[in-house]
């Protein structure tokens, strides 16, 4: 099955979070090719803000940051060029007061026609029908 994988989800992967083991369940199906990973080409941006931020934070040691961003890198998604995207995940951040980022996760599920699993409670909460809130999963 097809997934778009939001990095809320691959941060899990490296940082000890409430359903880790969920997110490394889904990883372990990643890599046995269960499923197949897309994400939009921001995926490992936002990947490494989210690193750099836990290092600020105190949550990493300094210069951990890159070796998780390597980690989380050896799991293979297919990445998608945003742009194409953008136009809609601005009607999506527009309606759903929602960050553009995360709406061109949504932009992209809705184009490739599966789903979005994402860790994010706020993203999870508009509703979208395309969305899978990680801690749902089984």
């Amino acid at each position: 099955m097809k997934l778009v994988l939001d990095a809320s989800v691959a941060i899990k992967w490296v940082i000890p979070e409430n359903d880790t083991p969920k997110a490394l369940s889904l990883r372990t199906d990643l890599r046995n090719q269960v499923h197949e990973a897309i994400a939009p080409d921001t995926f490992p941006v936002e990947v490494a803000h989210a690193l750099t931020r836990a290092e600020r934070k105190g949550i990493l040691q300094q210069r951990e940051a890159i070796i998780k961003l390597a980690d989380v890198l050896t799991t293979a998604l297919h990445l998608h060029q945003s742009i194409p995207l953008l136009a809609r995940a601005v009607e999506i951040s527009s309606q759903a007061r929602i960050g553009v980022y995360d709406c061109l996760y949504l932009a992209l599920a809705e184009r490739e026609l599966c789903d979005l699993v994402t860790a994010d409670q706020r993203l999870a909460a508009f509703g979208h029908p395309n969305v899978i809130l990680l801690a749902n999963l089984p």
